[in-house]
């Protein structure tokens, strides 16, 4: 083990973990195809899987971990990072839309389309948490951008156009967080390191339909033991995904009941089947032997084999909306005699365009030694040649805050798809100015801002980045998410700010100045002219010649007024100010601390407000409604 070679960044480790098995593949880029140097493949001892969904995550790990060392000790090659492949049957697809209005008319540029892009599939996600119950972390595997629109124009691409409003429609697609942490979980229990991570139908359909054949109408179907996997094609790119959940453990419980055998043994007897007319021999659960022909075998699985083919054509046709140019079909199912002619039949196609995967193989991968053109390695060969031709921008490791970030997407990676598939959202990409605090003061509508968020920290190898930053392998990113801003908030003292002098209600009650105001709160005012500042006589002034004494100057008069009917004298203000409706509050009779209703403020008739100045004679009504 001293003498073992460390794993160079070339060489790619792939692991296929299936319901049944475990393969793994390593290989490295030569030219344009990927050279297969081994293959292992382990079967599980029990089902640690359920329907692709990993169960047991110690027994995979181990299993995982018995591949890898066969693996090393055959290439004399430490393995320690691997790309894997989540099973498609957890997928979730949600549209999510989101619109920019932007301060001014101004050119789009890529940064602003990324903030939309990413507020769209934000809000994709929590159009799946609406749907469910308790909140699920939500891994974005991958999206596409139905429709733009600037100033509600539709178009096909925002940049450099000039407008307001921007808005963007998007189909996204979310794995659920159980599904992708277990296979990390399994992974690190194995003692390997997650290099990349596609879906598994992608990866069959990179190694089952090469790129340069996708311009036709092709439907690729990887046939599991507990899943089928589909995926469409057409002009030149991945057009859908779907799956079906029948698939090859219908075929082995169908032998199951009908020969009252363990699930290995029928498994045993499904494998043997098309390879030979001998009579299969096998133990029952009773321990008597069995002699089982396949003919009589073959007839056991036809019920659940039209079954298959049915859910097949029923998916394909769902998503294609009429039979493909061709069908490949893939995994170990897919070896299943009669299955090719049935799935023709359902999709009323000529059997001639429905063929088992594996001629395509070399198109992207060769070997020196090993045949590789077997339908069920349609799924590890394909994780393998996706990361190795670089059909995954992820093939290697993307650190993001120190840890090893989780990658799907097939094509280029910005930083944005980076933090989106790592559960970040919108908001902590961009933040959220506070609420506003909306206040009406003397009649009139007073909008209070709230704070501006604190930007979110993004680097890219030490460097500052924007969302719209290409991302490669080996790159390090440092994410701090932004803080949304403070909500406005105010007291009434400091709203009518440190010269106030006079009176306040607010909702038309009195209350203490360090009451903090709240949404929609009215407040009305009365302003007085505070007291002349107390001036210290000055001294003595030297005697001066005398002269006639001055007429002492006349006190300010009060004022007479008729409060509720009933007449009220007013003595004069020391300052001399005059008097306004607001005085007459503590008049009035009223229990401003404890209103249930609104107050009628008439003077001479007519509605008034506090700040009205009264003049001698007015006849106030200050009353309850």
């Amino acid at each position: 083990m001293a003498d073992w070679k460390d794993q160079d960044k070339d060489l790619i480790f792939a692991l296929d973990i299936g319901t049944r098995s475990v393969v793994g593949i390593v290989g490295r880029p030569v030219g344009d195809r990927l050279k297969v140097m081994d293959v292992e493949m382990a079967e599980h001892g029990k089902r640690a899987m359920m329907d692709g969904q990993i169960d047991d995550i110690r027994q995979v790990g181990a299993l995982a971990r018995t591949v890898t060392e066969q693996l090393e000790s055959r290439l004399g090659i430490r393995l320690e990072r691997v790309c894997v492949a989540a099973a498609g049957r957890a997928l979730r697809t949600q549209v999510g839309s989101f619109s920019l209005e932007l301060p001014e008319e101004q050119s789009i540029d890529a940064e602003q389309i990324s903030q939309l892009e990413a507020g769209a599939v934000s809000a994709a996600e929590e159009a799946l948490q609406s749907d469910g119950g308790n909140r699920k972390q939500m891994f974005l595997v991958g999206y596409t951008v139905a429709q733009y629109r600037l100033d509600n124009y539709p178009l096909s691409n925002l940049q450099f156009h000039t407008g307001r409003k921007v808005e963007a429609d998007v189909v996204a697609t979310f794995l659920p967080g159980e599904v992708v942490e277990s296979l990390y979980a399994a992974m690190r229990e194995a003692g390997l390191q997650v290099a990349s991570m596609t879906l598994e139908p992608i990866a069959a359909m990179n190694a089952a339909i090469p790129a340069e054949l996708r311009l036709l109408n092709l439907a690729l179907v990887d046939i599991g033991a507990g899943t089928t996997d589909i995926a469409l094609c057409r002009d030149g790119s991945v057009v859908g995904y779907t799956m079906a959940t029948v698939a090859g453990d219908e075929i082995t419980e169908a032998i199951m009941r009908s020969y009252l055998v363990d699930f290995k043994t029928a498994e045993e007897v499904k494998r043997a089947l098309g390879e030979s007319e001998d009579l299969i021999r096998c133990r029952n659960i009773l321990g008597q032997e069995e002699r089982v022909s396949p003919a009589e075998a073959a007839e056991v699985i036809q019920e659940p084999m039209n079954k298959l083919a049915e859910a097949i054509a029923k998916q394909i046709l769902g998503v294609n909306g009429s039979a493909p140019s061709a069908v490949f079909l893939a995994g170990g199912g897919s070896k299943l005699s009669g299955l090719r002619e049935r799935v023709a039949e359902k999709l009323e196609m000529d059997e001639k365009r429905v063929a088992i995967a594996g001629n395509n193989y070399a198109l992207s991968a060769f070997s020196d030694t090993l045949e590789l053109e077997r339908p069920e390695y349609a799924t590890p060969l394909g994780i393998a040649i996706s990361a190795g031709l670089g059909l995954l921008n992820d093939s290697y490791v993307v650190m993001l805050n120190g840890q090893s970030a989780k990658l799907f997407r097939n094509g280029v990676l910005t930083l944005r798809d980076i933090l989106l598939m790592n559960g970040y959202s919108y908001a902590d990409m961009v933040g959220k100015t506070g609420k506003s605090l909306n206040l009406t003061v003397d009649g009139k509508r007073v909008v209070l801002r709230g704070e501006p968020a604190v930007p979110a920290v993004l680097q890219v190898n030490g460097e500052e980045a924007a969302l719209s930053t290409l991302v490669h392998a080996g790159d390090h990113i440092r994410f701090i998410p932004a803080r949304n801003g403070e909500s406005a908030h105010r007291t009434l003292e400091e709203l009518l700010g440190p010269g106030f002098f006079g009176k306040a209600l607010v909702n038309n009650g009195q209350v203490p100045l360090n009451t903090p105001l709240e949404q929609g709160d009215v407040v009305l005012t009365m302003r007085q002219t505070p007291p002349a500042a107390f001036h210290p006589e000055p001294p003595p002034a030297a005697p001066q010649p005398s002269r006639p004494a001055a007429a002492p100057a006349a006190r300010p008069s009060g004022l007479h007024i008729t409060l509720n009917g009933e007449a009220l004298e007013l003595p004069a203000k020391e300052n001399g100010s005059h008097y306004y409706l607001m005085d007459l509050l503590e008049y009035s009779g009223i229990d401003f601390e404890h209103l249930d209703r609104a107050v009628r403020l008439e003077v001479n008739g007519k509605a008034q407000g506090f700040q009205y100045q009264l003049k001698a004679q007015d006849s106030v009504v200050i009353s309850l409604e």
